[in-house]
């Protein structure tokens, strides 16, 4: 059992490193541009709120729209925690991830044993808050005009690339490993049938506080990226439109696909940058294309379907094994001959 839990962070974690260093060595050549390595860092922004807005939505089975909300918290908390503390910015990133996760604890243990239309309603009410909440502390969060953030993923596009895809790479990693074990089933569960689930002893409410507290902690890691990434941020980042931006990220690449929403916010953003020749009339392309794959394809552009690095190595070496059986098997029927 040991083995095969090491085996399943290991082969994902070299083929991430893979991922990871190739395209950061293309930046720093200038193979590829800075401004594409922007907006490739900015997917992979895109793609942690993502996963966050895919695990309470699309694991767990609950309907949140209040991410942007969560990501504010962790993307002030981490302008507090280095200016203000003193704190390096790796240290700021950690703890903003855990005080967001306190905040969703917070917020999940009273309004989670809502279910589905309450609790969107509560927690777009959340997010609206916080967007109030920082519009009014000037001191701390310097009001309606925003807070500057100037760090090396700023002025640095290889160094951002690199720490942003890292940091998406391992959530990845980690949320697929969780997925897997007997907490992310137990979630898989109550996702399927909350009646089912808690005559079998799983704990409805608990693994539903879970898997959001898991979100919010994802959520403020996107947030604490953000921050740092852009140099600038202002209280509008916690407004409704951004958590259903998110929340289209998971509804087109398929609810509960890790693969499908990492891939989806890739497309989409590069996409938005690409028709940025069309001003705002480029905001008309999202609903069109959200139109599209409801009519023709409801489950999303996966469904429930992942791409899975173990299953793709079991693969090769199955292939690799049976192209060696069948050369040897030439070899001595051609000496027997």
């Amino acid at each position: 059992m040991k083995n095969k839990i090491w085996r399943n962070m290991l082969i994902p974690g070299i083929f991430s490193v893979i991922l990871v260093t190739v395209p950061t060595l293309l930046i720093k050549f200038s193979i590829i541009d800075a401004y594409t390595a922007q907006i490739l860092s900015l997917a992979g922004i895109n793609s942690i709120m993502a996963l966050s807005v895919n695990m309470i939505c699309g694991i767990t089975g609950q309907l949140s729209l209040g991410q942007a909300g969560f990501m504010a918290i962790g993307a002030y908390s981490s302008i507090l925690l280095t200016l203000n503390a003193g704190l390096p910015l790796p240290v700021s990133v950690i703890l903003s991830g855990l005080i967001t996760a306190f905040f969703g604890f917070l917020i999940g243990f009273p309004t989670l044993k809502l279910e589905g239309d309450y609790l969107a309603i509560v927690t777009l009410g959340f997010g609206e808050i916080i967007r109030v909440v920082l519009v009014n502390m000037k001191s701390l969060t310097g009001g309606p005009n925003g807070k500057q953030f100037p760090s090396i993923l700023t002025i640095d596009s290889t160094a951002a690339f690199f720490v942003i895809i890292s940091v998406l790479a391992v959530i990845v990693v980690l949320m697929q490993n969780f997925i897997r074990s007997t907490y992310g089933r137990a979630i898989l569960a109550v996702r399927e049938d909350e009646i089912a689930a808690n005559s079998n002893g799983i704990g409805v409410f608990r693994y539903k506080m879970l898997g959001f507290v898991i979100a919010s902690f994802v959520a403020g890691i996107g947030g604490a990226l953000y921050a740092p990434f852009i140099g600038f941020i202002k209280p509008d980042m916690a407004s409704f439109t951004y958590s259903i931006n998110y929340l289209i990220f998971v509804v087109l690449g398929g609810m509960g696909s890790v693969t499908g929403s990492i891939l989806s916010a890739f497309v989409l953003t590069y996409l938005q940058e690409f028709l940025r020749f069309l001003q705002n009339y480029r905001l008309l392309i999202y609903p069109v294309i959200l139109i599209l794959v409801m009519q023709f394809r409801p489950q999303g552009l996966l469904g429930m379907k992942e791409f899975s690095f173990v299953r793709t190595w079991d693969l090769l070496r199955a292939k690799h094994s049976v192209s060696t059986k069948k050369t040897k098997t030439g070899v001595n029927g051609g000496k027997n001959a």
